[in-house]
């Protein structure tokens, strides 16, 4: 793509992503849904004026970077160790019916290969952790209880996940899975995880301390998200996705977490800083509010409609089957844990939407060749559902809520 097409096709997202989640706004619909099909119609699914290239696929991860960020500075950490095991029942459950389920209909039902049964499992296993803290942002309910639940077991989801694909990706290319590779993958994720967050809050007291001496504007801004890049990296480079390192980033500087060293007889304190996030979170919201739109905006340009075959029977049987499973196997984990029932409910809602993270699993498949037109079209169809209709459905159980 020619360097000015690029910035006219960047312009044309921003201001579709603006018009049409504003649009829906005014109807009562969370914002995402507008930005979603603001994809959809840019993209070619529609008028095709957009395609999703790798530029704007950077762009659109930086995007969802920034947001697992700011939800990592409003994520409390003792608040959701209170959650107790909650958040891996949720994840769990989420993450091994889905599968289960989706690997019996394609395999036992449809007759599908060994191979192209469990890529379709693993496909369904999926949960947007972007979408859906959008759409509980959206909702005003991102610091609510089951917010806390939710956020927790997706991201234990993301890195099941992460090793699902991996898992799969071998079993495809060499017909063969390591168990070692997979163990050694295993353990460098919860390592990275575990001592990420404070690797960077030392990172963060010194940016700081920096930012309060600084001669020049933009300090604390241009360190911060350098920090959020390089543990984004970091993240990338041990096996785990690229937003956990802005998750662990968020959480350093958070103003509720803080730790204590042991030296000898005394103690060394790592204190929460509240005004540092503060002035942070004053200072990166422009970027989040500018860049987060492009992430769900290239969710919608990618699930190109267009593509299906929308009078082959098969594909509306199979799409119909797996849709099923998809929605039951999220929803009922919700189920699994001691809730009030509207908790439950909208626990089971908001691991349902499979966003960019099921269009991952299907296109490997589809670029592996394990699966063919029709059976990649039903999956598109699966994970177009199932990613719009969770906000609606949430909207409508909090409205009858109150």
């Amino acid at each position: 793509m020619e360097q000015h097409q690029f910035f006219f096709f960047l312009a044309i997202i921003l201001i579709a992503a603006r018009l049409l989640s504003e649009t829906v706004a005014r109807f009562g619909v969370p914002s995402v849904i507008g930005e979603l099909l603001a994809g959809l119609l840019v993209g070619p699914s529609l008028l095709g004026w957009v395609t999703p290239d790798i530029a704007m696929k950077r762009l659109a991860e930086i995007g969802i970077i920034l947001l697992l960020f700011e939800v990592g500075m409003d994520t409390n950490l003792s608040r959701l160790a209170r959650s107790g095991s909650k958040p891996y029942i949720v994840a769990v459950v989420g993450f091994a019916l889905p599968f289960v389920l989706g690997y019996g209909v394609s395999a036992w039902i449809f007759g599908l290969p060994e191979l192209t049964a469990l890529f379709i499992g693993g496909t369904l296993t999926a949960t947007s952790i972007g979408i859906t803290v959008r759409v509980l942002d959206d909702l005003g309910k991102r610091h609510s209880d089951e917010a806390q639940i939710v956020i927790g077991a997706a991201v234990l989801d993301d890195i099941l996940g992460v090793l699902a694909l991996a898992f799969l990706y071998q079993f495809a290319v060499e017909q063969e899975v390591s168990i070692k590779g997979l163990a050694e993958v295993s353990f460098y994720i919860v390592l990275f995880m575990l001592l990420a967050p404070v690797a960077a809050k030392l990172a963060a007291i010194m940016i700081d301390r920096l930012d309060q001496h600084a001669a020049s504007p933009g300090l604390l801004l241009t360190m911060a998200l350098s920090l959020i890049l390089l543990f984004s990296w970091l993240a990338h480079a041990v096996g785990a996705p690229e937003i956990m390192g802005g998750f662990a980033a968020g959480v350093a500087f958070s103003q509720h977490f803080g730790f204590k060293f042991p030296m000898g007889r005394s103690k060394l304190i790592f204190e929460p800083s509240p005004k540092l996030a503060h002035r942070l979170e004053e200072q990166m919201r422009p970027l989040i509010h500018t860049f987060s739109p492009l992430f769900f905006v290239m969710v919608g340009v990618s699930l190109n409609l267009s593509s299906i075959n929308w009078s082959s029977g098969f594909v509306w049987l199979l799409a119909v089957s797996l849709l099923l499973v998809a929605f039951i196997g999220k929803f009922a984990a919700g189920f699994f844990i001691r809730e009030p029932r509207q908790r439950q409910i909208s626990i089971g809602l908001s691991m349902i939407p499979r966003g960019e993270v099921g269009l991952i699993f299907a296109q490997l498949g589809f670029s592996q060749e394990i699966f063919k037109g029709d059976l990649y079209a039903a999956l598109l169809i699966v994970i177009a559902l199932t990613t719009m209709s969770p906000p609606f459905l949430l909207k409508r159980l909090y409205d009858k809520s109150g």
